[in-house]
Order: C-alpha cells, then sequence, then structure tokens
C-alpha cells in the first residue's frame, strides 16, 4: 500500500504545475476569460502564460478562441468540460493526500 507521500508523485503534472494550476483554478471559477485577465489575475508575464496556455489547450483542458472588440485583437480561454473534471478531481485529490497524511501524524 502506498502512503499520501508517494502518491502526490502521481498527481497529472499537467494541471499540477503552479502556473497551471492557477490558470485552470481561475478558470474553474469564471469558465472563460480573455487573456489580459489572466494574466493579471496569476501575475505570469505573456510569454510564459502563452506557453502554459498552448500547453493546457494541447492537453483538451482549455480552448482558445482569437478574434477582435472595438477592432482589438482579443483572446478568450474558456476551460473544456474534460478540463473541469480534471481541476475538480485534482483539487479532491489534494485535499484527499493531505487528510490521510493527516492521519500518518496521528497513528
Amino acid at each position: 500500500m502506498t502512503n499520501p507521500f508517494e502518491n502526490l508523485a502521481n498527481l497529472d503534472r499537467l494541471i499540477h504545475e503552479p502556473a497551471r494550476l492557477s490558470i485552470m483554478t481561475a478558470l474553474s471559477v469564471v469558465q472563460s476569460a480573455d487573456f489580459t485577465f489572466l494574466k493579471n489575475i496569476t501575475g505570469l508575464s505573456v510569454g510564459n502564460l502563452s506557453n502554459h496556455l498552448a500547453k493546457l489547450e494541447e492537453g483538451g483542458f482549455i480552448q482558445i478562441t482569437k478574434g477582435f472588440v472595438k477592432n482589438r485583437p482579443n483572446t478568450m480561454i474558456t476551460i473544456t468540460a474534460q478540463g473541469s473534471r480534471a481541476i475538480e478531481i485534482h483539487w479532491m485529490r489534494l485535499k484527499s493526500l493531505y487528510e490521510e497524511s493527516k492521519k500518518l501524524k496521528k497513528g
């Protein structure tokens, strides 16, 4: 039987990376956001955010739509159903692993 500390190493690395966890958590609350909002809320640089969004899009967790608002370029990011399930499961696993680790302390 594995312990919670070993199971932490088995978390989904696509979501668990801190910047992507921040992006996915934000999107799970608002469903969709523009690039500037995500840049501001996460504190990531333009290039760093772009790279993380590309990885999340490749994984099927988000959808990126480029368009224009008042003749200005606009990039909208929407969490997919797969992404919503993945982030919800991820946070449940983290909470569960944390609770399991507290039991080890008591035992």
